[in-house]
């Protein structure tokens, strides 16, 4: 393929008006400002009429001025250094800029670029100013989006979870159901044995209710087990475990507590539980428990040692009426 031919002065001469006539509904179009300056007197020879509503007044008004008469002394300092920077690239190069015009933060990309020297030594500084203002719109109008799309996936998540959640918990009392306790239980025993430490498991069952509780009925029922639940769940710490182990009993796992500190902790809960007032439609309703207390390895060295001396102890507690914290008996082996 042929290069183009050069333009001849004559058909350049010819051209300008009418790209200087294009030029201007261009630059209109994509909301761009226009300004031609004499590179040497720093004055304006040119200005579209966008950029002439940029500095609040008309195009007209603009020419002969120098952006220090313009701006700000510290905004025309910045462009003089920018334009100053434009000459000595060479070629077309951008810059942004930010400050205050007309009362308001205005942001601006700006790209400059000086012509050749003409015949009698005379060069121009073309400027092209952008307002960034509805590109940087979009732009917080898509990080909100995005926020709130990541806003919405956060909280699905945690639905999700929390439903999961509610599908491992006994309605009542809001405890887990005994499949957890029993694989915590597993877990624990493997870490005691490994590490050499022992831990605690208690039965809690809920003495025989009040005639006004089982004159109630189910919602009387109901009311004791949400307030068993609630301190148990209160009376433990994340790394222990609470459970509705069956229809009557409740189970509870702290790890990393022996006998004596187990019972004390227990005792505490027993008096809490023996002083709850749960009221239902206007009737304050009372309840009791009974525990039972086994440890790891003192009171039972197995997983089915363990959960049967705690049985047995929670067994005696019931025996000696209720409301009582009774510790699973220790095996001394004979030397």
């Amino acid at each position: 393929m042929l290069d183009e031919p050069p333009l001849t002065p004559l058909v350049q001469a010819a051209l300008q008006p009418v790209l200087a006539a294009l030029l201007q509904p261009v630059l209109q179009r994509h909301g761009e400002m226009l300004a031609v300056k004499d590179l040497r007197s720093g004055r304006y020879v040119y200005a579209s009429e966008a950029m002439g509503g940029f500095l609040q007044r008309a195009a007209a008004e603009v020419l002969d001025h120098t952006d220090a008469e313009l701006f700000e002394p510290a905004v025309a300092t910045v462009l003089r250094a920018a334009e100053q920077t434009a000459v000595a690239h060479g070629g077309p190069l951008t810059s942004e800029h930010r400050f205050e015009q007309g009362g308001s933060r205005r942001e601006f990309s700006v790209l400059r670029w000086a012509t050749p020297p003409d015949a009698g030594g005379a060069r121009w500084l073309c400027s092209v100013w952008r307002d960034l203002a509805p590109e940087r719109q979009r732009e917080a109008q898509l990080r909100a989006a995005l926020e709130q799309i990541e806003q919405q996936q956060r909280a699905n998540e945690l639905l999700q979870r929390e439903l999961a959640d509610q599908a491992l918990r006994d309605p009542a009392s809001g405890l887990h159901r005994r499949a957890q306790f029993e694989d915590q239980l597993r877990r624990e025993v493997d870490l005691s044995m490994r590490e050499h430490r022992e831990f605690a498991i208690v039965f809690v069952e809920i003495d025989t209710l009040s005639p006004k509780v089982l004159a109630l009925g189910v919602a009387g029922e109901q009311r004791v087990l949400e307030a068993v639940g609630r301190l148990l769940r209160g009376g433990t710490r994340a790394m222990d475990a609470a459970c509705r182990y069956d229809e009557h009993r409740f189970a509870v796992l702290l790890s990393g507590v022996g006998l004596a500190t187990a019972h004390a902790r227990m005792e505490g809960l027993r008096r809490k539980c023996a002083t709850q007032i749960v009221v239902h439609d206007g009737q304050e309703l009372g309840f009791t428990v009974a525990m039972g207390v086994a440890s790891f390895p003192h009171t039972a060295q197995t997983h089915e040692a363990l959960v049967g001396a705690c049985d047995a102890a929670l067994a005696e507690a019931r025996r000696r009426g209720g409301n009582h914290v009774t510790l699973a008996a220790i095996r001394f082996e004979a030397t």
